[in-house]
């Protein structure tokens, strides 16, 4: 008989929980994203061992998409599963959320940002998790064929029905973001966060000033991507593995994407982190974590392991002057 999952007594003590923007929610330092390795080809034990292993370190914010997968659907189901067998008891401790806004079936309402889009998928994705509600739902990108107030009066009625706790938005611009947050306001729903990218290597929120503006606003945000999809790692500093995702898949990292002047940065980023006394991972998930401006850091992962690295950020986001100068000298902001 299996034995049955219980979460570990000091998982609390491993975390810090930050406010999400003004809300009173808090939310993890490193939440975990189920964007790769929670789909249909995935190994489920694996992923249930990553779960657990999240949970037990204090990661209590599970994010996931109508689209994740492969195939899409795929990661809601796997996590409903997880749910089921080793995370129900601890539902009220757990921040679960979902997004609609990408293509997710044939045909003109399956995409994008209408009404009947985000609602439709909002009921899909709660019946794939078996959950009765998610404590964050998305809409996950601008949609500029959708008024609007259309997109935000979905997400409205998503917390009004009691089929979400707060509204967010992903992958949206300063002057978008700041027009939606009105519209919510204006509709009195409580809108949270901007779930965005963000790395050493990508720093369009800072150039924007979307970062800053939404500190200001006391508007969250949830940072994606935070390793540029692997080439902030130690994975590439001596070529590209045969498992590598830019063989293997392509799609969001190819060898086009390896030039030698990346080479070179990595190599220059990896001496900083030996000296920091971190791998180059650790060292790019605590820089975003830097100055307070960000909520929660989402992490992937393929095996507990990494997570198990990753959590340890969390208590060291302090950089030096000299690092910080030095990071932007080899990765400009501009």
């Amino acid at each position: 008989m299996e034995e049955i999952y219980s979460a570990a007594n000091d998982r609390y003590e491993k975390m810090e929980y930050p406010h999400c923007g003004k809300s009173g929610l808090k939310l993890p330092r490193v939440s975990l994203g189920l964007w790769h390795n929670f789909g249909s080809k995935g190994n489920f034990d694996n992923m249930r061992d990553m779960c657990k292993t999240a949970f037990d370190n204090g990661i209590t914010c599970f994010d996931i998409a109508n689209n994740y997968g492969p195939e899409g659907g795929a990661a809601e189901e796997n996590f409903g599963r997880i749910l089921k067998k080793d995370l129900a008891p601890y539902r009220d401790q757990l921040v679960i959320t979902s997004k609609a806004g990408y293509g997710m079936w044939p045909g003109p309402y399956g995409d994008n940002g209408s009404r009947k889009y985000l609602l439709a998928s909002l009921d899909q994705s709660l019946k794939r998790t078996g959950l009765e509600y998610f404590d964050i739902f998305y809409h996950h990108r601008m949609d500029k064929e959708t008024p609007l107030e259309e997109s935000m009066g979905a997400l409205d009625q998503a917390v009004k029905s009691g089929k979400a706790l707060y509204a967010g938005i992903s992958n949206y611009d300063l002057e978008t973001t700041l027009k939606a947050a009105k519209i919510l306001e204006d509709l009195h729903c409580p809108f949270i966060v901007n779930q965005v990218r963000y790395s050493i290597f990508d720093r369009e929120i800072e150039r924007t000033g979307l970062k800053e503006k939404a500190a200001k606003e006391g508007i969250g945000l949830v940072c994606f991507s935070p390793l540029a999809q692997g080439l902030l790692t130690d994975r590439y500093l001596n070529g590209i593995p045969e498992d590598s995702r830019m063989k293997t898949d392509g799609r969001f990292l190819n060898e086009k994407n390896l030039t030698p002047e990346r080479m070179e940065q990595i190599k220059a980023l990896n001496e900083i982190a030996k000296n920091r006394g971190q791998s180059l991972a650790q060292m790019a998930l605590s820089w975003v974590l830097r100055d307070g401006d960000i909520t929660s850091v989402l992490i992937g992962a393929s095996k507990p392991e990494q997570i198990l690295e990753n959590v340890k950020i969390a208590s060291k986001t302090d950089f030096t002057k000299e690092e910080l100068a030095a990071i932007d000298k080899i990765a400009p902001a501009l």
